[in-house]
């Protein structure tokens, strides 16, 4: 990454490339670079390790760049935006996971030519925006953060990449039976929700900085209700139990544009949310603080006994 020099008339493009996302290859970086080089001046960096492209971001920031690329799955995009926060340097992305929620969320195309004609129209449409911006004590998320089961279920998904990447929402689906039943059935750490002046007690809790939660294939995954990428506040929702006899009424709820699945009664909805905090109540045998899982943007960041919440209205500047 150089320092800008004399400029050629092209906007200047950093895309940061994640090599090991889903789809993401040598060979359709170079095409992509090459399809970009029509219209803006292209320059790449590929990422090394985990939040790594979020020490590139904070590195590029006075760098000359009119956008940051964000060219792999919902994870890069997250380190990306931890790395940009705050700044004006507008930030965009190209589908290389297997989801890209917040591609879908901003209008960007889910196929990466589709995406990279998309970028190209917008050389001439340039209107960059503000995005809200999640937090989980101090690290950002776009467009969900969650506690509890499904946590577990990224958890067990990126512990297995090849079969993420064959199965695609097929293994997210056999990953999340598997830990409701294996972890969630019998002794699941339960956790408390302090929001909005209000106690609430459960299993699972998922805040939601846009809509929708995720994307099963072609279809939306929705849980909560209420919330815009740039309206100032979050959704959240409370699962209270994990049970058997909940799933049959529960499931359908996700995939449905008619009966909200914030509605079922296991479910504790909470809209216009800015701060929250979650504890675990669950301890051991020695009075200890059992740990939660906890994944951002459908990354596993670890485990917690305690975290904080919170909203960070228009912190990252985007092209879509």
């Amino acid at each position: 990454m150089r320092r800008p020099g004399k400029r050629t008339g092209k906007k200047r493009m950093l895309i940061i490339v994640n090599p090991y996302a889903t789809t993401v290859s040598n060979r359709l970086k170079n095409l992509v670079v090459y399809a970009l080089q029509g219209r803006f001046e292209v320059e790449t960096v590929a990422t090394e390790a985990q939040n790594h492209a979020t020490e590139i971001g904070r590195e590029v920031q006075d760098h000359g760049y009119d956008v940051v690329v964000a060219f792999g799955g919902d994870g890069t995009l997250n380190e990306v935006a931890n790395g940009l926060a705050g700044t004006d340097v507008p930030v965009s992305m190209l589908p290389g996971g297997s989801t890209n929620v917040v591609c879908r969320t901003l209008g960007i195309p889910n196929d990466v030519v589709d995406a990279t004609e998309h970028l190209l129209a917008l050389a001439d449409d340039w209107k960059p925006r503000k995005i809200d911006l999640g937090r989980v004590d101090s690290r950002y998320f776009v467009f969900s953060c969650g506690v509890g089961i499904d946590a577990t279920v990224v958890k067990r998904v990126d512990a297995h990449p090849r079969l993420k990447s064959r199965a695609g929402p097929y293994y997210y689906s056999w990953a999340a039976i598997s830990a409701f039943y294996r972890s969630y059935m019998l002794n699941p750490v339960r956790l408390r929700v302090d929001v909005n002046g209000k106690g609430i007690e459960g299993v699972t809790a998922l805040a939601q900085n846009s809509d929708p939660f995720t994307y099963f294939a072609s279809r939306p995954v929705r849980v909560c209700e209420g919330v815009g990428i740039d309206d100032g506040t979050l959704s959240l929702g409370v699962l209270k139990r994990a049970a058997v006899r909940d799933m049959p009424t529960l499931i359908p709820r996700l995939f449905s544009e008619k009966r909200a699945a914030g509605q079922h009664r296991q479910i504790e909805h909470i809209e216009d949310v800015t701060e929250a905090t979650i504890e675990s109540i669950s301890q051991t045998k020695d009075g200890v603080a059992r740990p939660f899982p906890v994944q951002v943007d459908g990354d596993y960041i670890g485990e917690r006994t305690a975290l904080s919440m919170g909203v960070t209205a228009e912190a990252l500047t985007v092209i879509a």
